[in-house]
């Protein structure tokens, strides 16, 4: 599934490609993953596509209708998830519809913006004002933006695995598997250590790590692990440059110990056993017993 580099190279590459382009009609086929389908072939013609932005593993076609109503702006969008399968890029009407092609756009420069997911995984919804604000507000903080003092309330304040809570988008928006376990690798954290039991020390080089790795994941235009391609149809170079996502059985680039696989949070999770020692288990509490009184067997 995509995560936040993923998208957020898409949302660039779109926002590059299709803002400032008005919408002349739409096409919909199958319609399973798309909230209200009839609202997108109501109110999408004739609006403007005024920016294309991330919002977690989210995009969001800002749109603006033309003119502005008397009323005022109003606050208009188009969410998009990808799901597991999904891809949307802009191509000529001549150009082969892909097979699993289940909404199209046309475009006021002869384009048109395609939405295609053989899996049908992903989510289209339009939103507007008050529905737009209560969808978004279901989400955690941006990584990239966070600062420390907020990561480590967020982090430490919870009694749950850190894995789970780096993969809770009310949490943080936006980190998947893959980056979770490389940040929780470069930060020297086992996945299934309690958040509680991180120090200070522990939150900083965590946030540090992750803000880190996403970056430079999005610089080589996220991670291909099987079908992702960007606006372009371009994969990304990231995966080249795992450290312990998918690389059970190969040796640490740190200190050659073989990477393992465990299960947290539901999750294929990936570390080092000798940089990121599992946590201590703590004995089980000894039960009291109660002192047997001798029985008195003093005569008269």
């Amino acid at each position: 599934m995509p995560e936040l580099p993923e998208v957020e190279t898409v949302a660039r590459g779109l926002q590059r490609s299709v803002a400032g382009r008005r919408i002349l009609s739409v096409w919909l086929g199958k319609t399973d993953f798309i909230d209200n389908p009839a609202a997108l072939e109501q109110f999408l013609p004739g609006q403007t596509i005024d920016c294309v932005e991330r919002y977690g593993k989210f995009m969001l076609l800002r749109l603006s209708a033309r003119p502005v109503e008397r009323d005022g702006e109003r606050h208009r969008a188009l969410l998009v998830h990808l799901g597991m399968t999904g891809n949307l890029a802009p191509a000529f009407p001549a150009q082969p519809q892909p097979k699993h092609t289940h909404a199209r756009f046309a475009l006021d420069d002869g384009r048109e913006l395609r939405y295609t997911d053989p899996r049908r995984f992903g989510r289209i919804a339009y939103l507007e004002d008050a529905s737009l604000s209560a969808e978004l507000a279901k989400f955690g903080a941006e990584p990239l933006l966070i600062g420390a003092e907020e990561f480590a309330a967020r982090i430490r304040g919870r009694h749950a695995r850190i894995k789970a809570l780096l993969l809770d988008q009310t949490v943080l928006r936006g980190v998947g598997n893959i980056y979770a376990d490389e940040s929780l690798w470069r930060a020297r954290i086992h996945p299934a250590k309690l958040a509680a039991r991180l120090t200070l020390a522990d939150a900083g080089a965590l946030r540090k790590a992750l803000q880190s790795v996403l970056q430079r994941a999005i610089a080589m235009r996220g991670s291909s692990i099987s079908d992702f391609l960007d606006a372009e149809g371009q994969p990304g170079e990231y995966q080249l440059h795992h450290r312990a996502y998918g690389r059970e059985g190969e040796k640490c680039f740190r200190c050659r110990a073989r990477i393992r696989r465990t299960i947290v949070a539901g999750r294929s999770s990936y570390f080092c056993p000798r940089c990121q020692p599992p946590p201590r288990k703590r004995p089980p509490a000894k039960r009291k017993t109660k002192r047997k009184t001798p029985p008195n067997t003093s005569k008269g």
